[in-house]
Order: C-alpha cells, then structure tokens, then sequence
C-alpha cells in the first residue's frame, strides 16, 4: 500500500472516530436531559404553568358612638382604603427605557430617575409608588408591561383627623398597629391574608384551582366613647389650653356603673393620618396618650382618697376636729397651707373645703402609715388599671419602709406620690359608684367578620370603701362645690361633688419644686345624690390662672352640665 492510501485511511479512521465520539457525546447529553435532569425541567415548567395570588385582608374599623339615644348608631373613626401599588422586577424587565418612560406620569416622577431604579438585575425593589386609584391602576395594567406589577394594599384612613388621635394610635408603614387602641389589639384587627393557587395554560387562561385560601377580615371595635361627647370635651379642653397658655392639657370622662370611658381627650394631639410626619419632626411624645401613659404628683385632688382610708379604717370619723394653724413642722421641713391662712377650728369637712394642708397632715397622722399604704394599694394605685390602650404607665409609691413621718405628711396632701390621671379618675369613680372599683375599658363591642356582636360586660375590681364611707365623703365633696373652692364646677340644677388640686411640679434635677408653675386638676361626679359620671380635668402649667378653682374648675362644670343635658339628659334635681 503506498503513502497516499494510508492517508486515505488514516482520514476515515479519524472522521469515524470523531463521528463516534460525537454520537457519543450527544446520547450522554440526551441522557442528562432527558433522565437525570428531567425533575428540573418538570420543575420549572410547572412553575411557568402555576400561579399563586395573595388576597389581602381588610383591617377592622374602630366606631365611636354617635348617639346618646340610639346605641346602635355608630361612626367608623378608622377604617381601610384600598388603592393600589407599582411594583417592578428589573431582572424581568428587557427594555427599561421603555418602561421607565410609560410609568413616570403614573409615578409621579422623572423617567430617568425610574430608570436609575430599575436599571439592574434585582429580583425585588420597593413599591415605585403607593396609593394609585382603580383608575391609574386599570391604565398600568393595560400595557402589559412585563416585569411591572400592580399588586392592591389597604391604607388605613382617620376620617376625623387630629381628632382622637392619642385613642386611636395609628398604623404604620408596615401595616402595624402602634399606640392606641391600633397598637392593643393589633393582631386582632389585622386578621390574615388569603392565598390562591392554580395551573395556567400557555395562554395565560386559568384552567383549575389547586388551592384557596380565603382571607380573614380584621375584628372591628365599637368603642364606649361617644362622638359627641368626645368632640365636646375637645373643644372646651382645647379652649382652656388657649386661655390659660397651658403647656398641655387633658379630661376623660367615665360612666361609673360601668367604668366605660364615654370621653377622654386631650390637647396637643395628633392626626394619625400624618404620623410619619410627627416622627421625622421628632414628636413622638405626641402618639401616647397623657390620661394612661403620663404620671404627675397630683395635689389636693388626692386629699378625698386619704380621708376615704380615715373613714373606712375608723381612725377618723366626719365629726373629727381640731385647731389648726398657717404652718406645721414635720421632721424639721415646714408645711404651709395654699396662701398661708390659718383656718383654726376644722372637722373633715371644712378641711376638705378649705384645702387645708395644715388640717391635712393632722389627719395623716391620725389614720397613721400603714393604714394609708393599705387603702392606696386597694384603690389600686399601685397597679395599673388594665385598661385596653397602649402605653399605660403607673404611678410610683414609695415604700411604706421610707416614709417617715414627712412622707406621710406629703402624700396626705398630695405630694410625694405619683399617679396617672385614669387612676385618679377611676378612684373617684369608685367612691361615686357606692366604694365599688370597676375597671376601666375603652371597648363596648367587639364585632366579628362574620357579623356576630359581642358586648363587653363590665367587669368589677373590688370593693375599696363600704357603701357609709362613699356617702359621708360624698357629702364632704358636695360641700367642696357648694361652699368651697370648687364652687365654679358647679352646675345649675345639679348637685355636683369635686375637689380642686393645684399641684407643684418636682424638679428633675434636684430635689424641690420648681418655682412659679404648677399643674391645675378639678375631679369630681354628678349628679351627687345619684352618680353617673366621673370626670377629671387637667391642666399642665396654665397661666393667667393661680389656683385650679379659676382655671379647670369652670371646664369641669362646662363638661359635666353637657354631660348631664345633653348625654344622659338627666333631669334636674335642685
């Protein structure tokens, strides 16, 4: 065989080789596709064909009463708005420009900032932009932009406003309920999303249901406050804070019997609708509620709990009397009375009438400490009251061991003791409702989403003082209206028991009050000789005003003599 025939050979051993080896190469390629990878395919070709779509659930709405008459009217004071949100998926996305271009008038801004946006291979960015209408979301759609989304929210609305903020609370961003009752029951009022899953065919027509999952609306709340009550409560509170350039002021209002809240607001506020704008302006402080959350040394509004725990111990009785000077010394510290007037000769009654702190040390002393300790422990003052709102805070009592005979003194009148204003409210209303203490709830209602109504029975703490000592300290506190310096809370018609407090206000620094402020406070119920409200104003720092008789004791009458009229519509008896 000569050269040029083993070439020819060696050529079509080398092309049969090579051929061979090709073959071979394709069949393990098929063999990896179609048996050892199949799963993946199977995989992916069911996830083309499948679909998942999450349904949102509605959050509950919050209601206030509107009407005295009727119960059954209400007015949702926050409930959801359902608009919509663009959501873009750049690795899905082939021409951005485009894109960029058709979305801008929808996004409502330029379409090289949306390009800068998308212009990558992110699998997820931040909504491009919330709250588009049916209309604009219907438009987004309509194009049929891939790697573009229109996916529905809810947005929670506050239809009154700044009105009632600090009850509410608000929800955030991330669809959270903070502060309020938003914050309280937020699990409640969320309810859980829905889920649907099932197969398309190529042309996107859905062919079966695989599964479905229904979303679950939010419970919703119909609460004891009264829309008009409320309203009126504000505007008399906020006209008050006006006059007198108080720094902050609050009144809630309670139905004893109950211990329902019907009104409770206070001034500043805030509008939830806007909270992210309090937040950047660092006003935080705004979203608690001062009735529940803020703590002060109350005063002489303080002075009816210790004669309670005098009279219902026994260590004192109405008729306990002694002379009294303008001052006492106690442990070397001198106490003075409000303008340094000696008053003489005082039972219980004219103590509590004349807001005497001299007469009030004197009967510290004669109900002595542990007494004391035991009846602020049982008006639970040294607990919280448990009602349903966010941010409660509690008062601070100092223990019985550090007292001595100045602490006694102090808290006799008021001072040295810390309370917050719910539990100073429901202490007088526990002496109004017979020495019964309920418990403080905001909720009259809870509303199920498949329409079933719950009531919320009241629920009864304790007795704290008998049935004797509610109606002799009664008489002392009608006596406080009628003859004392509570005289401008009155309201005509009415027989109204109270005590006014003008409190000093302890240095955060140093020990000492500060100089030249103080808090104004009026508590009370009405009518006297049949309670149905308790009712507590307060007024941080107010000027223009010396002493609370001037300031809070007139919105308190205004409050209560509304109350009476217009909400209970009690008629007169006097």
């Amino acid at each position: 065989m000569n050269s040029r025939d083993e070439n020819i050979t060696l050529r079509i051993k080398f092309i049969t080789f090579f051929f061979l080896f090709l073959s071979l190469v394709l069949i393990i390629r098929l063999f990896q596709k179609q048996v050892l990878e199949s799963r993946n395919y199977l995989v992916q070709a069911k996830s083309q064909q499948q679909f998942s779509k999450i349904e949102l659930a509605q959050r509950g709405k919050i209601y206030f009463h509107d009407s005295a008459d009727d119960l059954t009217k209400s007015y949702a004071m926050a409930y959801d708005i359902k608009n919509f949100s663009i959501f873009v998926v750049p690795k899905n996305v082939k021409d951005k420009h485009s894109v960029a271009s058709k979305l801008a008038p929808f996004a409502g801004t330029s379409e090289m900032i949306i390009y800068d946006q998308i212009n990558n291979d992110k699998t997820y960015l931040p909504a491009l932009k919330k709250g588009l209408s049916y209309d604009d979301a219907d438009k987004i759609e309509a194009l049929e932009l891939p790697g573009v989304y229109v996916l529905p929210e809810y947005k929670r609305y506050y239809p009154e406003g700044d009105f009632s903020g600090q009850i509410l609370g608000f929800v955030d961003g991330e669809g959270n309920g903070k502060y309020g009752l938003e914050g309280f029951y937020d699990k409640e009022l969320k309810g859980s999303s829905g889920k649907i899953t099932g197969e398309k065919d190529t042309l996107g027509r859905v062919i079966s249901l695989l599964s479905e999952e229904a979303p679950r609306d939010g419970t919703s709340y119909l609460l004891s406050v009264d829309r008009s009550v409320n309203f009126y409560m504000y505007q008399a509170l906020k006209e008050a804070v006006e006059s007198y350039q108080a720094e902050s002021g609050l009144a809630v209002a309670v139905d004893i019997k109950t211990g329902k809240i019907i009104g409770m607001v206070s001034v500043p506020t805030f509008d939830p609708n806007k909270f992210q704008d309090y937040a950047n302006a660092g006003q935080q402080e705004l979203f608690k509620n001062p009735t529940i959350a803020n703590t002060y040394e109350p005063g002489s509004i303080f002075k009816p709990i210790i004669v309670a725990s005098g009279l219902d111990s026994g260590k004192i009785t109405p008729d306990s009397a002694s002379t009294f000077g303008a001052t006492v010394t106690v442990q070397g510290y001198t106490i003075h009375t409000a303008e340094d007037k000696a008053f003489g000769h005082e039972n219980i009654g004219d103590i509590l009438k004349h807001s005497d702190n001299v007469g009030m040390v004197w009967v510290g002393s004669q109900i002595g400490s542990p007494t004391i300790y035991d009846y602020l422990s049982k008006f639970s003052l040294s607990e919280k009251t448990g009602i349903d709102l966010t941010g409660e805070n509690i008062g601070i009592i100092q223990p019985l061991k550090d007292w001595g005979e100045i602490g006694r003194a102090t808290i006799s009148f008021g001072q040295g003791i810390s309370v917050t204003p719910i539990q100073l409210a429901m202490a007088y209303a526990a002496i109004a409702n017979k020495g019964i203490m309920m418990k403080p709830q905001i909720v009259d209602k809870i509303i199920q989403n498949d329409g079933k109504v719950a009531d919320i029975e009241p629920v009864e703490v304790r007795r704290v003082i008998s049935e004797n000592t509610a109606s002799d300290l009664t008489k002392m506190l009608i006596g406080v209206v009628e003859e004392g310096y509570g005289k401008k809370a009155g309201v005509p018609g009415f027989w109204v028991a109270g005590k006014t407090g003008t409190a000093q206000i302890p240095n955060q620094d140093k020990p000492g009050y500060q100089e030249g402020v103080f808090i104004h406070s009026f508590a009370g119920f009405a009518p006297a000789n049949d309670p149905r409200f308790a009712l507590l104003v307060k007024l941080d720092k107010p000027k223009n005003a010396k002493f609370a008789e001037s300031s809070v004791a007139p919105v308190f009458g205004n409050i209560a003599s509304y109350l009476l009229n217009y909400y209970y519509r009690i008629a007169p008896s006097r």
